[in-house]
């Protein structure tokens, strides 16, 4: 197993350097973690700015720079997947002021990218599970099939003219779509963007024909009859579009969410995850977010579920849970 970044440190010092390095009484850094945060913490984004992630990153930021007593900066970090991101949160400095926010991605990346630059188990403290958000099946608001079920046959007959468009590698669009042709047994024409704007923009405007992307992203384009919706991918139907069928109802297989989570870098302080955590819960039981979240079709995760515990929990087992279902860089 691979030493974590401060145990190679470790590992480059001299006998007398370990010694010393033992006999300190890291009175600095407890001092540190107690009086944290005394500046602007910042949340990195994997992706582009107006996204479902940045969407939701946003609507936490403020009451968590309240609970907090300091700015919550939101920055935006694109690149391979969100892979880029998250190399740059593994990198930082343990002091909490570095956070990232990123979705299922980051229990798919292991699969996905077989030269991963970090371990998302060991390289990152988890802070909390943030919202499950729907996805949706939508399309160009002229494409032929007016049903989920027309939309199934179709697709079963037409595969190889029907172009598929995604946010990138690693995106919840790709893992949705990739989803979507396993249930239907097809293999539709991928068409990768940088980001999921470029993608819904093509897609309105009837350059690609289907897509599959989170409610935070879709809602309210197909509530303006921008797009065509087809489904959404949970149990049941959502209160911001009910009258949208889910996949199953229409006797498609298909179910899935788009869960976000709050992560450090490994080695920050207990303390320090711990304050983090009590600022998401309380930003996670503000009025304004669960309205704004339930405009978007999603719901803040209950409080039990805004833990590192219950965090760890569900990356471990989703990690597991990809690794059978898709391969390395597909």
């Amino acid at each position: 197993m691979a030493l974590s970044r401060p145990l190679r440190a470790a590992a480059a010092l001299t006998p007398l350097a370990l010694v010393l390095a033992a006999c300190g009484d890291g009175g600095g850094d407890d001092e540190a973690a107690a009086n944290y945060p005394e500046e602007s913490v910042s949340i990195i984004v994997p992706f582009s700015a107006g996204g479902p992630t940045d969407t939701v990153t946003r609507l936490i930021a403020e009451p968590m720079a309240e609970a907090l007593g300091q700015q919550v900066l939101v920055e935006n970090v694109e690149g391979a997947g969100g892979t880029v991101a998250g190399s740059e949160a593994a990198d930082a400095d343990p002091d909490g002021y570095t956070v990232l926010m990123h979705h299922i991605g980051m229990s798919t990346a292991p699969t996905l990218y077989e030269d991963l630059p970090y371990d998302p188990l060991t390289d990152f403290e988890t802070v909390g599970l943030v919202t499950e958000v729907p996805m949706t099946i939508i399309a160009r608001s002229d494409f032929e099939p007016e049903t989920m079920e027309d939309l199934i046959t179709y697709l079963q007959e037409n595969a190889d003219s029907v172009n598929l468009a995604n946010a990138g590698v690693g995106a919840a669009s790709q893992l949705c779509g990739l989803l979507l042709q396993d249930a239907l047994g097809v293999e539709l024409n991928e068409v990768p963007y940088d980001g999921t704007g470029p993608a819904m923009t093509e897609l309105v405007g009837g350059q690609v024909d289907l897509m599959c992307d989170q409610t935070t992203n879709t809602t309210n384009q197909i509530n303006a009859g921008e797009v065509k919706a087809y489904a959404v991918t949970t149990p049941d139907r959502i209160d911001a579009l009910p009258d949208v069928p889910t996949a199953i109802e229409s006797g498609l297989d298909l179910e899935v969410s788009v869960w976000h989570g709050l992560y450090v870098p490994a080695e920050t302080p207990e303390e320090i995850v711990t304050t983090l955590t009590e600022a998401l819960q309380e930003a996670l039981t503000n009025q304004t977010v669960i309205d704004e979240m339930a405009a978007l079709g999603t719901a803040p995760v209950a409080e039990d579920q805004a833990t590192p515990e219950a965090h760890t929990t569900k990356l471990e087992e989703q990690i597991d849970l990809w690794a059978g279902l898709i391969s390395p860089g597909r």
